[in-house]
């Protein structure tokens, strides 16, 4: 496994966007003949029924609008009693927290300096109408790490992280995660470009939501499309839940690099990306933190008060190398909207270090790189 492994390097928000829609095709009074075209697009099919008849064809408007799932509590990541959806609350201290918590209050807190959120994630969802594309392993895959797949579904109109589509121009992580609500599973992948009908990616994982996964994962030393070896999509929050007032499961965060202890990592985690803070003191990959129950959380907006309640029964699990230090859920793709429930980037902005605490961690795991995967 190479010592080069998917690390967030930059991070931004971005909205909008709709609900797709199910149209009925041309109807007409006497049909005589049907002709279907299919078209390829950024690995999308779109296909177009045309009805040639003797008299005027007409469209039917939409008469089917398909509202997609959200994600985390939403949608239903992995069954209960996986780790992403314990509640600990009460949950026992690590030995170590003080320590990490006062070193990373000192040494710059959050990456830049408060606690930001991120929106530049999609999570997409097939049907049993998506087409499936051609995968294709960039040079400097990630094996034995990453799957060997041979196809990934590609809904239409939808996008890879950070750009309005399915190419990946900004030279962004460009992550592209897919819920398959058929088979029950999680198709992720890092660095991730279609076209052409080909998935490109340097990374993919599939995920059987069906199954808890041991708390080390794939595999011990595997990465995955996050540095730290677990899936994405199920620690990121959205505007739906948002809306429903309720987040059932803990939230992606990361850190700079300096700020994250080099060599080492806790489960959940299996895998470390670039850290370079000591040791001894800096926050190890996996580091389980959670929101202290004595924080006001009636200080906050509406919509942060749902985040924060979510910080202090899930917590917040270190995931990857960057900046913004939460992730959530781009709302291009649900039906809710951040603008609906007033929600900002930087409404969580008063949440400082010290209001954290970190869950206790276990055997601190030393980083080798060399993975082995589970069965």
């Amino acid at each position: 496994m190479s010592s080069t492994t998917p690390v967030s390097s930059q991070n931004s928000s971005s909205g909008g966007g709709s609900s797709p829609t199910t149209t009925m095709p041309p109807s007409t009074t006497s049909t005589t003949t049907s002709t279907t075209t299919t078209l390829f697009h950024g690995g999308s099919t779109t296909t177009t029924t045309l009805h040639l008849t003797t008299t005027t064809t007409t469209m039917l408007p939409p008469t089917t609008t398909t509202t997609l799932p959200s994600s985390g509590g939403g949608y239903g990541f992995f069954p209960a009693g996986a780790v992403w959806s314990q509640d600990i609350s009460k949950a026992a201290l690590d030995s170590q927290s003080a320590t990490i918590i006062n070193w990373l209050s000192s040494n710059g807190g959050w990456g830049t300096g408060r606690m930001q959120v991120d929106t530049s994630i999609n999570i997409l969802y097939a049907t049993s109408v998506t087409p499936y594309d051609q995968f294709i392993q960039n040079s400097g895959y990630y094996s034995p790490d990453c799957d060997n797949l041979t196809t990934f579904p590609v809904p239409v109109g939808g996008a890879v992280e950070g750009n309005p589509a399915y190419a990946c121009n900004d030279g962004g992580d460009c992550h592209m995660l897919v819920v398959d609500t058929v088979n029950h599973k999680l198709y992720e992948s890092y660095q991730s470009s279609v076209s052409s009908n080909q998935v490109h990616s340097t990374c993919g994982v599939l995920w059987d939501l069906n199954k808890i996964y041991p708390a080390s994962g794939r595999g011990d030393q595997c990465t995955s499309t996050d540095a730290a070896g677990y899936p994405v999509a199920p620690l990121l929050f959205t505007a739906d839940e948002l809306k429903a007032g309720v987040i059932n499961h803990a939230i992606r965060f990361i850190l700079p690099n300096a700020r994250i202890a080099k060599g080492i990592y806790v489960h959940p985690a299996t895998h470390v990306g670039g850290p370079s803070g000591p040791t001894a003191s800096a926050v190890p990959y996996g580091a389980h933190f959670r929101l202290k129950s004595t924080f006001n959380v009636s200080t906050l907006k509406p919509a942060a008060q749902v985040v924060a309640r979510a910080m202090q029964k899930y917590g917040m699990f270190l995931s990857d190398g960057g900046n913004i230090a939460l992730t959530a859920a781009n709302d291009a793709f649900t039906v809710t909207k951040y603008t609906d429930v007033d929600f900002t980037p930087l409404d969580l902005s008063g949440l400082q270090v010290t209001d954290f605490e970190m869950v206790d961690g276990g055997a601190r795991i030393t980083a080798t790189g060399d993975c082995v995967r589970n069965p």
